[in-house]
């Protein structure tokens, strides 16, 4: 499922940080070496490297990359030094640094709730509070509309709900058809209608854990119009990225990486948050949805798309060949 591929001996922190200082302060700073070693550590092995990092050389390799390296490339390669739910609570502050957040910026947000387990989305909630000293919740309620907060309020309780299920995973008496089956209709109905803010609705994100809103999903594409084409005004355009992010999240996400890659210029930012957020989770899926979307490999998009060092850091990271 992930790309992110290990060597078959991993250097030990203190080599790889020796390594990377003379990387990042030698008389040119070299590229290869940095993306070779960081492009191909799991997430606890980069904690590490950091903390050594730090106590050997009294200085931040976070700051080191900002500093040294250029443009996309120091930003994106900064983002993946930092442990994965302090980079999603800093994301999220940024998005809601934008002022009244839309759709768009509400993605990221519910990207998190939505896509990631309830571990990690409780760190983020933890990360975030340490960070800015503000709980995720006043964030939003002071930064998202209204009638938009009911959708993203509803998406924690969302996550939580799985825990009780994930021994379970394989059991189906844990899903009830019938009230899929009766959920869907109520979806159905206040998608249609355009009424997507209705407690209804909200009650169902807000109570069902993942598999139940699976099963929910499965029978109204059975038989109703597809959920991705229904409704047009932002809470239906909020509620589909939601539903797809628990329904197929490779889906979404290759739709995020695809939209940023259209277009006469790159949107190297939301670019390197889909393959940064999902590398080391389900990056192999995404890549064959990608491929189901536009008949054409995510390996050759990156390369068409992009250049240099932030290509080089990229297809290092979806495991294809520099």
């Amino acid at each position: 499922m992930a790309t992110l591929r290990l060597p078959d001996v991993v250097p030990s922190p203190t080599q790889d940080s020796e390594r990377l200082r003379v990387a990042l302060q030698g008389w040119g700073v070299d590229q290869e070496v940095i993306i070779w070693i960081l492009g191909h550590r799991k997430a606890v092995q980069r904690k590490k490297i950091k903390e050594t990092y730090q106590q050997l050389f009294k200085e931040s390799i976070i700051h080191c990359l900002q500093s040294t390296l250029s443009g996309v490339l120091g930003k994106a390669m900064s983002y993946w030094m930092e442990e994965p739910p302090e980079r999603d609570a800093k994301l999220v502050e940024k998005t809601l640094k934008r002022g009244k957040a839309g759709i768009t910026q509400l993605q990221v947000i519910v990207e998190i709730a939505c896509a990631s387990s309830p571990n990690h989305l409780m760190a983020v909630r933890q990360a975030y509070y340490s960070l800015f000293d503000c709980s995720l919740e006043e964030a939003i309620t002071s930064k998202v509309s209204s009638s938009l907060q009911k959708v993203v309020h509803s998406l924690r309780y969302t996550s939580q709900n799985i825990y009780g299920f994930v021994i379970s995973w394989y059991d189906r008496e844990l899903v009830d058809l019938n009230v899929a089956k009766s959920e869907a209709a109520k979806l159905h109905e206040a998608i249609e209608k355009k009424q997507s803010d209705r407690d209804e609705v909200m009650w169902i994100l807000s109570t069902r854990n993942f598999f139940q809103l699976r099963a929910t999903f499965k029978h109204y594409k059975q038989n109703y119009q597809a959920i991705m084409s229904s409704g047009s005004d932002d809470l239906g355009s909020l509620l589909r990225v939601v539903i797809l992010c628990i329904d197929a999240p490779e889906k979404h996400f290759a739709e995020v990486i695809r939209a940023s890659l259209s277009g006469h210029r790159t949107d190297v930012h939301s670019l390197a948050r889909a393959i940064l957020a999902r590398v080391e989770i389900d990056m192999m899926k995404i890549k064959e949805e990608y491929f189901n979307m536009n008949k054409v490999s995510l390996d050759d998009a990156v390369v068409r798309k992009t250049s240099g060092g932030y290509k080089d850091f990229l297809m290092t990271l979806i495991g294809a060949r520099i």
